[in-house]
């Protein structure tokens, strides 16, 4: 299966289609490191994993362009802590 979440660099962010609505993670470029700033998903589809699907599909598409990444985001940062194989793009 394709990843279904997308880069909008003219808003910064990360995003992917749940139930109708928006989930995205902000973002801020600085050459090849990507600090991952807020997440968010709609209130009403929280605890569906939408969050961790969001995260996870953000984090393979940096590493597929060779990015690191800083995880601002509390979210991100223990998604990261929990999945090891994420553990090389850290800045």
């Amino acid at each position: 299966m394709a990843n279904a979440v997308r880069d909008n660099p003219e808003r910064r962010r990360f995003e992917l289609d749940a139930g109708g609505q928006i989930a995205f993670a902000n973002y801020r470029r600085n050459g090849d490191v990507v600090t991952i700033m807020h997440t968010e998903v709609p209130r009403h589809i929280n605890g569906q994993g939408i969050g961790t699907a969001l995260v996870r599909g953000a984090l393979d598409l940096l590493r597929a362009e060779g990015a690191k990444v800083v995880p601002l985001c509390p979210f991100v940062g223990a998604f990261i802590a929990r999945h090891a194989e994420y553990a090389d793009l850290l800045a």
